[in-house]
């Protein structure tokens, strides 16, 4: 009984939490996102450039649902990781900025700033982009979006880079059940960078694509004003940038939940690496569920929006789409 007594007492790094909040993120993230993914390649009606993004947009989400937050689900409420260190290093590898897989995160933003990208040409020329960004342009960008991302992970997981300088500093955070990488200060900020300038990029495109949004509101309303009469090219042109701004709205609303979720975490990890990682286990948890939940929201951005992502849920989930003539179902009126 004293030899027993006399053992030391591991204390466990994170503290037990509710699961169902977890749980629901995890199960929304994989079912919200494969239902876009089967709605845009289902229906044929949704094949276009920008739908394709968004469709594999989806499948990283997809990817973070099944591949990350499971296990991260199982730390935070087992209180202990039970899966050994060299699978938590591959799997909340924080050398990005969050501890989802850094590929995922990366892509993720990636397809954003493509999207944000193609929506910047919609709304200010919108009879000329469909030539611009054609299905193969998207394909082009859809490549880049997912190997510049898996090749920059691997090349700094493989090289073990992330953590040079802080093997004293990692041997002295180790604790039972733990699972917190730590990367250096030159990482953290080339991460940081990786998240700033897309980032920046998005918000110039979308503040333009307001300003250009007004003007054509303005000059529609005045010409609808001043004459009766309107020429096709003119009234196709105006029916094209409602539509656009539209669409606009919806990404923006995107582009906010994403940064939303995701700056938490970065604003941590970037002082963090300077401060001699200080933070707490509880709200290093409570930014890394922050940045997972981003995974489940587009989703229900979409069903908020996007009408034709509400009616092909429907399809779908009454099994409509096991018909042999369902992907040609009209979902919407016009096409996206």
């Amino acid at each position: 009984m004293t030899s027993n007594l006399s053992q030391p007492v591991l204390q466990l790094c994170y503290e037990n939490l509710n699961g169902s909040l977890f749980g629901f993120g995890a199960v929304l993230a994989v079912l919200g996102n494969l239902l876009v993914m089967t709605s845009i390649l289902h229906f044929k009606q949704l094949h276009s450039p920008t739908n394709f993004l968004i469709a594999s947009l989806a499948c990283a989400d997809f990817l973070v649902g099944v591949t990350v937050m499971p296990f991260s689900m199982v730390r935070s409420v087992e209180s202990c990781w039970y899966f050994g260190a060299k699978f938590c290093t591959f799997f909340f590898f924080n050398y990005c900025w969050s501890c989802c897989d850094v590929a995922f995160c990366c892509s993720s933003l990636f397809h954003l700033c493509c999207i944000s990208i193609y929506r910047y040409i919609a709304v200010i020329d919108p009879l000329i982009y469909p030539f611009k960004f054609s299905v193969s342009v998207s394909g082009i960008c859809i490549c880049i979006s997912w190997i510049l991302p898996l090749v920059y992970s691997g090349a700094v997981f493989y090289t073990g880079v992330y953590d040079d300088g802080l093997e004293n500093l990692v041997s002295a955070l180790n604790c039972v059940g733990g699972c917190q990488v730590v990367v250096n200060q030159d990482w953290v900020l080339i991460d940081f960078l990786l998240f700033f300038i897309p980032t920046l990029v998005m918000t110039i495109l979308y503040s333009k694509n307001f300003m250009v949004a007004k003007q054509q509101a303005i000059k529609i309303e005045t010409s609808m004003g001043s004459s009766e009469t309107e020429s096709s090219s003119e009234s196709y042109k105006a029916k094209m940038a409602r539509r656009e701004r539209k669409a606009a709205k919806t990404l923006r609303a995107t582009v906010v939940a994403f940064l939303i979720s995701w700056l938490p975490y970065t604003i941590d990890t970037l002082i963090d690496a300077f401060m001699g990682f200080i933070t707490p286990a509880y709200i290093y948890e409570i930014c890394s569920w922050c940045a997972y939940y981003n995974s489940a929201m587009n989703p229900l951005i979409y069903a908020l929006f996007y009408p034709w992502f509400r009616k092909a849920i429907k399809f779908i989930l009454s099994g409509e789409i096991l018909k042999g003539s369902s992907s040609t179902i009209s979902v919407f009126s016009e096409k996206v």
